[in-house]
């Protein structure tokens, strides 16, 4: 390195966004994702023993996973050699590759090849990787927002552990607002500013989980704010609030506030008032709810409150939380309101709802009362001998394949658990059994 490069590094890295010079250079330092990095864990304990074997780090936007590369980076005695897969290509995989071989065959070094978006490569790039992460002669961290099991091949799965990155905890975004704040070091100290708490919870809620959005903002603000008479740069709510374009909401996500929104949320959809559900939908986004939690509120309400009265509300509701996950925002929140629109509109009916909670309490109740014999198993060992099975009708050798025959055991003859309601797809049930049941047998 001459002269000019090593003044092009050292401006590089003064000059480099807060949140950039905020990044962790030691495991210890890392915020967050305990689950993974905790004393006792695995990849804790690899990567202070620089023991390492090929991995792929997988979560949203600004939760570690470059981070944890550069960690890695500044502990390891491997050589470290870093790629982006949108800007590289095969011919920048050769060339790393050759030289792994030459600094093993050497030196007897390894090779830590980190893939930026690795899930950018296409299947023949990702191939060719195959057989070096194999041999041994470079080690793999991928790096990827998308889901690495539909993303990356099955092959370089197969020879990787995946961790999940979550979404750091509001604490960790707080903590580590408060330290940009104040470290002259690698932070803003040297500006003299001070950030007011409701700042600091509003920015480290309202980021979702993202460090790097919610210093950007940090940054941002002490960039554009002028001193005021004491000759500081006082962070507020309001500068907070223009530093991220978006205005407080009082939502907290374990308070009150919270379940009174969700509550309203799955009543305005029961109550097939689509306008209000929608308004509930936006409040709950703006806030920065998971779109899980939202998802799964919508699955629920289309069991429990639409029914079989349209069978297809719950498979909308499936298909938008499996979509959700796979796209996340802003784009889930069309999904959402799609998903949460149609529970809304459907017609009604809580009978599944009533059916199994009138048969739990009847379980709990009666107990375990005898299975009719005829209902029996008669296929495993010694059973048929025991009567079980016999006397079975087979449904199907009967018209309009029903046939009359105690399923309930015989001490709840006659009880009835699921009645359908005169709503929807639910009438076309109740005809069905009307004419099946009033018909003649064979």
């Amino acid at each position: 390195m001459d002269l000019f490069d090593y003044m092009r590094e050292s401006n590089k890295e003064k000059d480099a966004p807060l949140a950039a010079r905020m990044r962790p250079r030691t495991i210890d330092e890392v915020v967050g994702q305990e689950h993974i990095l905790g004393k006792d864990k695995l990849l804790y304990r690899a990567i202070k023993a620089d023991k390492l074997s090929s991995v792929i780090f997988y979560g949203p936007p600004g939760t570690g996973k470059t981070t944890l590369a550069k960690v890695i980076a500044n502990t390891t005695s491997a050589e470290f050699t870093q790629l982006n897969a949108t800007t590289s290509g095969k011919k920048d995989m050769e060339d790393v590759v050759n030289k792994a071989k030459d600094m093993q065959g050497m030196y007897g070094k390894r090779t830590i090849l980190f893939i930026d978006e690795i899930h950018r490569f296409n299947k023949g790039q990702q191939d060719y990787l195959l057989p070096f992460v194999e041999d041994g002669t470079v080690t793999l961290i991928g790096a990827t927002t998308e889901n690495p099991y539909f993303e990356v091949n099955s092959a370089l799965i197969s020879r990787s552990i995946i961790f999940e990155l979550k979404p750091i905890p509001k604490e960790g975004i707080a903590e580590l607002i408060r330290i940009a704040v104040t470290d002259k070091d690698r932070g803003m100290g040297s500006f003299d500013a001070v950030i007011d708490e409701d700042a600091v919870d509003f920015l480290s809620d309202i980021s979702g989980g993202d460090a790097r959005h919610a210093l950007n903002a940090v940054e941002l603000g002490i960039m554009t704010t002028d001193r005021d008479e004491d000759g500081k740069i006082h962070i507020t709510l309001n500068v907070a609030q223009e530093c991220i374009q978006k205005r407080a909401v009082r939502y907290d996500k374990t308070g009150d506030n919270h379940y009174d929104t969700i509550s309203a949320f799955i009543k305005s959809m029961r109550g097939s008032d689509p306008d209000a559900a929608t308004y509930y939908l936006a409040r709950m986004l703006y806030a920065g709810e998971d779109i899980k939690f939202i998802a799964r509120r919508i699955m629920i309400c289309a069991a429990e409150d639409v029914g079989l009265a349209d069978p297809q509300a719950l498979v909308v509701a499936t298909n938008a939380s499996l979509a959700v996950e796979r796209i996340g925002m802003p784009e889930a929140q069309i999904i959402l309101a799609e998903a949460a629109n149609y529970v809304a509109t459907a017609p009604k009916s809580n009978a599944s709802y009533m059916a199994i909670a009138g048969a739990m309490a009847e379980v709990e109740s009666s107990g375990n009362l005898p299975i009719p014999s005829h209902l029996q198993d008669a296929h495993y060992k010694g059973a048929a001998k025991l009567g079980h099975g016999t006397g079975y009708k087979y449904a199907h050798d009967y018209q309009n394949h029903y046939v009359r025959q105690q399923y309930l055991p015989y001490e709840l003859n006659g009880k009835e658990f699921y009645s359908p309601t005169g709503n929807g797809y639910e009438v076309k049930i109740k005809e069905h059994f009307k004419r099946i049941k009033s018909e003649p047998e064979d």
